[in-house]
């Protein structure tokens, strides 16, 4: 059962990111939907997995923000970057996290 929960929330982090790229706001939520879904039956499962893979969305972006700027602009891309990362980390949390976490409960329940 672990085994799904971790296949999903990476499945559905794959999915949120590919889908992002092309709609932002129904890329967080498609992504939860497929994390919720892999994870398994139940609601709390579900929500516990789309949030996860929003999370962990958010997280990457956050990183490739800090080495992006440091590759490009040295010692002040990394301040910069650290800066940036820091503001867009805590909004990709609460976005991503709750878009994901919304598509992980409806996947929760429907297989509930």
């Amino acid at each position: 059962m672990a085994n799904n929960f971790w296949t999903g929330v990476i499945v559905g982090w794959l999915v949120g990111l590919i889908l992002g790229f092309l709609l932002p706001v129904i890329g967080p939520l498609v992504g939860g939907f497929v994390a919720g879904w892999l994870a398994g039956r139940g609601i709390e499962i579900g929500a516990k997995a789309g949030l996860l893979a929003g999370i962990l969305g958010a997280i990457v972006i956050a990183v490739l923000l800090l080495v992006g700027g440091t590759v490009f602009l040295g010692a002040f891309g990394f301040v910069a970057g650290l800066g940036t990362s820091l503001v867009i980390i805590v909004t990709a949390f609460i976005y991503q996290g709750i878009l994901s976490l919304i598509g992980g409960v409806i996947a929760g329940a429907i297989r509930r």
